[in-house]
């Protein structure tokens, strides 16, 4: 690997940054590109801290603050994430019905103090809020095959087609890495809810869905879901991450399609998982950090407990995403994936922690040690392609005179 992506101001590591450059290594290997073998781990964990100018906030996660780790009675740590309003609004239930002022960070710290973290976690993904137990164990395997269908034999040179309907940061890299390899790549938007960060984070927006066609659909419209429908069944991947009542919502059978139609790889990215409860509990790359462990390794390495690196999960499973959908595309399958976030950054550090302990709880000692500086500086990648604006391609894509 290069190293274009290298520290500017510090040498701080990023814990789990190796881990993703053997990743990054074995892409290489099977989509032979020299943009992915110009990338390494550091840039792809880093680089949106980077150019958010974040700060390592200890307890709280980089970047808007949007997540904080809280004591709680039995002496564990309890990771909240409060981001929407509505989140906001059903704190009440998730303390019990406990007097809290909602908009008062101490006060919900206070009454995360009366309780115990297993009735937090159990509470609060009951209620389809973003929680995470510092101790827990991930519930689902980081890779599971969830369905398979026909082979389909392609002709050498080939150029997959990719819909990308996932949103924010781990499935979009993924497509951004299949982009890479030299896939075609549509983003799928809704047209009443774009992807978030198009508006609120425009630089990482712009590095990961650079040369993606843009296609917005109203998903609420029976006709242009029956379009999309007829582009999945002519694609070569699909990258998703929706929760499976959302899924069913939209009269999308993931299964199905994939078992009637040949060679199409379904990457399904989830925070817990794929089947059972799991895949009904929210998650998001910080919180998913702390339910794989990573946080308390942190301390048991440095003696002070806290979010490392930036949702960092995020990267991690864009880039297992890629490598185990490239896989499978080569070998001609059609197959659906499931990815766990939290289980695939438990994977991670495990793996890292048996091939170098010392060198890896060293990182974790800086990054403790590091609290309150600023995040490491990356030199920005280079945009190869333009960034579409949203719904340019959408009568090019979505209608009879569609490309093949």
């Amino acid at each position: 690997m290069q190293t274009d992506g290298a520290f500017t101001t510090d040498n701080l590591a990023i814990p789990l940054a190796r881990w993703a450059d053997r990743q990054l290594c074995d892409l290489t290997a099977i989509a032979p590109s020299p943009r992915i073998a110009a990338l390494n781990g550091t840039t792809l964990l880093g680089e949106r801290g980077s150019a958010g100018r974040f700060t390592i906030n200890g307890k709280t996660s980089a970047g808007i603050g949007a997540s904080r780790l809280l004591p709680t009675r039995d002496g564990g740590w309890f990771a909240l994430t409060v981001i929407r309003s509505e989140d906001r609004e059903m704190l009440p239930a998730l303390f019990f019905g406990q007097d809290v002022n909602i908009s008062d960070d101490a006060s919900i710290a206070a009454a995360v103090a009366r309780c115990t973290c297993a009735d937090l976690l159990s509470r609060g993904r009951d209620l389809g809020l973003t929680v995470a137990s510092a101790d827990e164990t991930p519930a689902s395997p980081p890779v599971e095959i969830l369905a398979d269908g026909p082979y389909r034999s392609r002709k050498p040179g080939h150029r997959p087609l990719v819909i990308d309907m996932s949103a924010i940061w781990a499935g979009p890299l993924a497509g951004h890495l299949l982009w890479l390899g030299g896939a075609r790549v549509l983003k799928i938007e809704s047209l009443s809810r774009p992807d978030l960060i198009r508006q609120h984070d425009p630089a990482t927006f712009d590095v990961i869905n650079q040369g993606k066609a843009s296609v917005t659909v109203d998903l609420e419209n029976d006709a242009q879901r029956s379009q999309l429908i007829a582009l999945i069944r002519r694609a070569d991947f699909v990258i998703e991450s929706s929760r499976p009542r959302a899924l069913k919502h939209l009269g999308i059978d993931a299964d199905a399609l994939v078992e009637q139609t040949p060679g199409l790889v379904w990457l399904t990215i989830t925070g817990h998982g794929a089947t059972g409860d799991a895949a009904n509990w929210a998650g998001i790359g910080s919180d998913c950090s702390v339910a794989a462990g990573l946080s308390r390794a942190l301390e048991r390495a440095s003696g002070t407990i806290g979010y490392v690196g930036d949702a960092i999960a995020d990267p991690l499973t864009g880039i297992t995403a890629a490598l185990e959908g490239w896989k499978t595309f080569k070998a001609g399958k059609a197959r659906r994936i499931g990815f766990s976030m939290s289980a695939i950054t438990a994977q991670a550090l495990s793996q890292e922690m048996a091939r170098g302990p010392e060198l890896l709880n060293a990182e974790l000692r800086a990054w403790g040690a590091a609290t309150g500086q600023p995040f490491p500086r990356l030199k920005r990648r280079e945009l190869f392609a333009p960034v579409r604006p949203l719904g340019a391609d959408t009568a090019q894509w979505m209608g009879q005179g569609a490309p093949c």
